[in-house]
């Protein structure tokens, strides 16, 4: 009767000592992540510190964020060492948090502009004359569309990030074999890409399309490099990757944010949607004293497309 009762306390005990060592296990796990995002984060910091600055007006003052939709305005630069330059990419990157969805809208960089405080020119010259705020500030004027982040990289810096996000490659369909001015060759077929393979692909357009094929294979990179952040075998690179962006990227979001932010989109899993303005028949060729061939576009037209595809009143 004793030894039944004995055995009785004992269960018990055996039980509470088992969920104090898994909970500690738990703990320990935890605690160990944190350490190896930090160490993580801080080695990318360390890599970028050898990238030369970008030279940004980091003055910009976006849009206050209202509902679900955040709109990050993304600028790719070539500067190769000089103070000023103009934008080579300019996408709107459309997060809907509650849809967990992504659009992109990429803008064509010969669009004739009308920037605030100057006269017509080219949309890709804002950023020469004033930085990513005057690129929002006259994308937002033309086309009706709210901006609340910005973010500027450099080419080469593109180039790097990649590889420490990505360090088997980006796997990519190319179309069409590619060489001429991009400073790799490429061959028609799926590859995993390199850093610098994937900017080539990216800046690709000796062919009939032109720019509208360019912008549209920039697209696909953004594509290809978000499923490159969803899949499980990179998650352990995105803390090192973040910690690259520091010196890799100018930006208005903080590190933590950024972190966050991608963590929540590796977490959630996003789907993607994609556009170019000006939209297909609301745009012709002109040639303009000043800026050459130039797009005049319908911005009527276009501020409605973008709303609709946005889904912005």
């Amino acid at each position: 009767m004793e030894e039944q009762r004995s055995r009785r306390y004992q269960e018990p005990k055996r039980k509470l000592r088992k969920g104090r060592i898994f909970l500690l296990f738990i703990i320990l796990a935890i605690a160990a992540g944190g350490v190896y995002m930090f160490l993580q984060f801080q080695a990318g910091k360390k890599i970028a510190e050898q990238a030369g600055d970008i030279q940004v007006d980091q003055a910009f003052v976006g849009d206050e964020p209202t509902g679900n939709i955040e709109n990050f305005l993304l600028l790719g630069v070539d500067s190769r060492g000089e103070e000023k330059s103009r934008t080579d990419t300019m996408m709107l990157v459309s997060w809907n948090k509650e849809t967990a969805s992504l659009k992109l809208v990429s803008f064509m960089r010969d669009i004739y502009a009308t920037i605030p405080g100057y006269q017509n020119y080219k949309l890709n010259t804002a950023y020469y004359l004033g930085g990513p705020q005057l690129v929002k500030d006259t994308i937002s004027s033309m086309f009706d569309v709210a901006i609340h982040h910005y973010a500027v990289i450099d080419f080469k810096s593109f180039e790097s990030l990649i590889d420490i996000l990505a360090p088997n490659g980006v796997t990519l369909e190319v179309e069409k074999d590619m060489s001429e001015k991009i400073g790799v060759s490429l061959t028609q077929g799926t590859h995993q890409l390199t850093g610098q393979e994937v900017l080539g692909y990216a800046r690709f357009r000796a062919d009939q399309e032109g720019d509208f094929g360019r912008v549209a294979r920039q697209q696909k990179v953004i594509e290809a490099l978000k499923d490159e952040v969803l899949s499980i075998g990179n998650l352990k690179n995105i803390p090192k990757a973040v910690g690259a962006m520091q010196g890799y990227m100018v930006t208005d979001v903080t590190s933590r944010e950024q972190l966050t932010k991608v963590l929540q989109l590796a977490v959630g899993g996003v789907s993607t949607e994609k556009m170019t303005i000006p939209a297909e028949g609301t745009y012709s060729f002109a040639n303009k004293r000043g800026s050459g061939s130039v797009l005049e576009v319908d911005e009527a037209a276009n501020q409605q497309i973008i709303q609709e595809f946005l889904g912005t009143p």
